[in-house]
């Protein structure tokens, strides 16, 4: 018998998203530099000294007042869970929609393709802790409705969660510059004891209201924006989840990869550019020519 060479199939490789990478937030940093100059600055060109605001007792009243009253205000685990949540103010996790996008469509095409239990591998590898989740659900089985009610739920637990570590630097936001009046006027009390020598009177006036100017600007150069930052970064990644939450439904539906593709734009800022066809060139059949009707009648 004559050896019978059958085809090679090749193997797919499987769908393994890029774990994140974490780049520092220039709009941070550089909104901070730019305020910080801005005000030395100009009290530079006023001939003034950084040594004029440079007062270790007015920012020990100030960040002490400030943080013993967001301790009172709140609960323990939650400030240490926004002390540790701060660096994501000064950060950015690259995890941009496009990628997720492509990722989901990915899995759809070959869930599509082999079934949805064919992406279990493909579950276990994803990095995203929630995309992670939502799709072992639907690996396993899980009611479709009853699947987008737990991640919907946890969607609005880690939001809750979110807005409340924003609250503690919004809360320091709103007692910093109280604190910074109370060291002011425990400055001027000082300066009182001391009227008969009135330069001595000038440099306490001048020193006292250094704590208000250390309660303002923290307030208003660190502690709210970073509340607001913090704030954009739990919408954004709410969005996202949102996002995913979608797909993995569109996968269950078993939706054609297009149709998913179209949804989840909608979530996205940035459009994915189009794929740029390959122009096919068909030859088109001759095309014999008809010679005219004569115009006039034959006699």
């Amino acid at each position: 018998m004559a050896d019978v060479t059958l085809p090679t199939v090749k193997k797919t490789a499987p769908v393994t998203p890029k774990p994140l990478r974490a780049r520092p937030d220039i709009a941070t940093l550089g909104g901070i530099a730019v305020a910080l100059l801005g005000i030395f600055g100009g009290l530079l060109l006023e001939k003034g000294s950084i040594q004029d605001v440079a007062q270790t007792t007015a920012a020990m009243i100030v960040i002490g007042g400030t943080l013993g009253a967001v301790l009172i205000t709140t609960p323990l685990p939650v400030f240490l869970r926004a002390c540790q949540g701060l660096g994501s103010a000064f950060v950015v996790k690259a995890s941009s929609a496009s990628s997720t996008i492509e990722s989901l469509i990915q899995y759809a095409t070959k869930a599509r393709k082999n079934g949805i239990v064919s992406l279990e591998k493909e579950a276990a590898t994803i990095a995203d802790p929630f995309l992670r989740k939502a799709l072992n659900l639907a690996v396993d089985g899980t009611d479709l409705q009853e699947l987008r009610k737990m991640m919907e739920l946890e969607i609005a637990l880690s939001e809750q969660a979110s807005d409340a570590e924003a609250r503690v630097w919004e809360s320091a936001g709103g007692y910093a510059p109280t604190i910074g009046i109370i060291g002011a006027v425990m400055g001027l009390i000082q300066v009182m004891k001391s009227l008969e020598d009135i330069k001595a009177v000038g440099h306490g006036i001048a020193v006292a209201f250094v704590a208000t100017v250390y309660g303002v600007g923290s307030a208003n150069i660190f502690f709210l924006p970073v509340a607001n930052k913090l704030k954009a970064r739990t919408r954004s990644a709410t969005l996202l989840k949102d996002l995913m939450v979608e797909g993995v439904v569109g996968i269950v539906e078993g939706l054609n990869p297009t149709l998913i593709r179209m949804k989840l734009e909608a979530y996205n800022r940035q459009p994915l550019q189009p794929r740029k066809a390959k122009a096919i060139k068909v030859a088109s059949p001759a095309v014999k020519a008809v010679p005219a009707p004569p115009s006039g009648n034959q006699g």
